[in-house]
């Protein structure tokens, strides 16, 4: 029998590992900062300060995201509401004013015209008050209107038109005042101009600055949503973490976590209540100033407006027909802006409701035309057979005329609106005050939760070290 030799075991050959590369370890800092951050995490959440920390520094961001989105939604309703204070309801107001000073002097014009040569010194002085007023006022919308928008377009239509308009008026003065029956001519085509151009022109530019104030009202009374949100996310984590520190130490009070819920509370029903009150003055400035603004300038226009034709009824002499050639044009327009200054009276009776301040010269304006249109009857009955000089004293007459019953709807409407837009003054500012202090209130009270969550949850984790 054979043995083998004796000595180390004999191997079969293989691969010499002898000088293979050792594993290589990637370093912590060559891997992405985000798988990093990750692994800290989970490894911090294994255990109870680990856990602290992530919930402090949560509960933290938490209070200080509900404070930034609350200082952006309230910032952006604050500044839509100080807009409509300060901005749109005065713009509205100017393009009305634009409006009314433009009726008002194609109304003096008229009666001045049926006045005679001698045109009288209040009424001439009233078209000329008239005339600089709307002028004034196209000055200053301008200077507060984008130039690209419909409004500016409509401010530089009527700033063509109104010398125009006003050259024509001079020659149609200096025709009557020759005693020329080219005068009457004149005065017809400039209030052709004014009716058919420039106050179609202006009633754009109010409608335009009217939603232009709807829109910024509407604005500033949409509801902060997602700061509302926000809010009760940051206000449920806190509550939580109180009642987790409560389950797993048995104390009631952590003064920091207190300190924070206390503060996202104050923030939350500041928002809460601020908006609501603001939502609600804004809200009754529209519905109860605003409203009745515009039913009350539409109506004063409309007197302005019928009290032109009315004079003009008399200046063309049955001259100007309907397009059927039956009627007198100017007497139809008459009775058509009459018919709907009642129907606008009533709507602005209506709004004004149980305010007896508010209601009372919108009666008496209602009143006073019911007198008007009585007079304007008895007029016209006088000039249609054929005593032209009795017709024309009951129109322009100092006692029992149609212009004397005009003054009166006049001044009465001018007391309803001067009334409703205190109304909405005063409303519309407490709504901005609803809202003036509570971005900055938010910010400041988020930022001391978010320190006093921080500071509670280090309380906690003092009992560790």
């Amino acid at each position: 029998m054979t043995y083998p030799p004796s000595g180390p075991a004999l191997r079969e050959p293989g691969p010499d590992l002898s000088s293979a590369p050792a594993p290589v370890t990637v370093p912590a800092q060559r891997r992405g900062a985000p798988s990093v951050a990750v692994e800290r995490l989970r490894a911090a959440a294994t255990t109870e300060p680990g856990r602290l920390q992530i919930i402090g520094a949560a509960l933290a961001l938490l209070v200080v995201v509900f404070g930034a989105v609350t200082v952006l939604e309230v910032s952006g309703r604050a500044s839509s509401a100080a807009d409509v204070v300060t901005r749109s309801q005065p713009l509205s107001a100017d393009a009305a004013s634009i409006y009314r000073s433009l009726a008002d002097a194609d109304t003096m014009a008229a009666s001045g015209f049926l006045a005679g040569a001698q045109e009288p010194k209040d009424v001439h002085e009233q078209y000329e008050k008239d005339i600089k007023e709307a002028s004034r006022l196209l000055v200053k919308a301008a200077g507060s209107t984008d130039t690209s928008s419909s409004s500016h377009q409509e401010i530089t239509t009527l700033g063509e038109l109104l010398p125009e308009y006003t050259g024509l008026i001079e020659r149609a003065r200096a025709n009557n005042r020759q005693g020329l029956p080219l005068g009457g001519a004149y005065l017809r085509y400039a209030n052709q101009k004014m009716t058919n151009e420039i106050l179609p022109a202006a009633e754009r530019l109010y409608t335009a600055e009217t939603h232009r104030l709807g829109t910024d009202s509407a604005d500033a009374r949409r509801w902060p949503f997602l700061s509302l949100a926000a809010g009760l996310v940051a206000l449920a984590a806190l509550v939580w973490m109180q009642r987790r520190n409560y389950r797993r130490t048995n104390r009631v009070f952590n003064h920091g976590l207190l300190a924070a819920t206390a503060a996202a509370t104050v923030v939350l029903l500041w928002l809460a209540v601020g908006h609501t009150v603001a939502r609600a003055e804004l809200h009754g400035a529209m519905v109860n100033g605003q409203q009745s603004l515009d039913v009350l300038n539409k109506a004063r226009i409309n007197s302005l407006k019928a009290r032109a034709n009315e004079n003009l009824t008399l200046v063309a002499r049955g001259a100007v027909l309907t397009p059927d050639g039956t009627k007198d044009q100017y007497e139809t327009d008459y009775g058509t802006g009459m018919k709907a200054l009642g129907a606008q009276l009533a709507s602005a009776a209506k709004l004004a409701g149980d305010d007896s301040t508010g209601r009372a010269p919108v009666d008496a304006a209602a009143t006073s035309v019911t007198e008007w249109q009585d007079r304007h009857k008895k007029a016209r009955e006088t000039d249609d057979q054929g005593d032209y000089d009795s017709a024309l004293s009951q129109i322009i007459g100092p006692e029992n005329s149609t212009g004397e019953s005009f003054d009166e709807v006049d001044d009465a409407l001018e007391l309803a609106l001067a009334h409703e837009q205190d109304q909405f003054d005063s409303a519309a500012a407490d709504g901005r005050g609803a809202l003036g202090g509570l971005p900055a209130g938010a910010a400041v009270l988020a930022v001391l939760g978010a320190v006093a969550a921080i500071v509670g949850v280090n309380r906690r984790l003092s009992e560790y070290r």
